[in-house]
């Protein structure tokens, strides 16, 4: 979708990625680089004429984090989620307090609105592993091999 962006929408959505909030640099950490369960996460993405905060085009979900001023344009931002889903994204909003208080709750909802990783079939053609993969970040040295 980044050749769909209006005029501006590119150069806007730059600055808000070199102006990144304490919160949003926070999310980012715990997203970026394939961190979170090798999903594929952008920030300050353009989806339209909109910028959203995060978002994982593959899974098609936007993470959207909402300060104080959020609190009285409720409106503006349903109106903007609706948009959002239309162009078949799922949209989740969190507080900023959310993720200073308590960012392992807010990665666990993401995490659940991921929902399972696909598993490819293995190479002899059976049926595969389809049990539940972890999304939640590694500690560095954990899970030996690839990185």
């Amino acid at each position: 979708m980044r050749g769909c962006a209006k005029p501006g929408v590119l150069s806007r959505a730059r600055r808000l990625r070199r102006d990144q909030t304490d919160v949003e640099q926070r999310l980012w950490h715990a997203l970026r680089g394939r961190r979170f369960g090798g999903i594929k996460f952008r920030r300050q993405m353009p989806v339209g004429h909109h910028v959203v905060d995060f978002a994982c085009p593959v899974r098609h979900l936007i993470v959207e984090l909402d300060g104080g001023q959020h609190a009285t344009q409720s409106a503006s931002d349903e109106a903007r989620s609706r948009v959002l889903e239309a162009a078949g994204y799922r949209v989740l909003r969190f507080w900023n307090n959310d993720v200073s208080e308590n960012l392992a709750g807010v990665l666990t909802a993401i995490e659940a609105a991921l929902g399972p990783s696909p598993q490819p079939s293995p190479p002899d053609g059976g049926e595969g592993d389809n049990s539940y993969r972890s999304l939640a970040p590694r500690k560095r040295g954990e899970g030996g091999g690839e990185g």
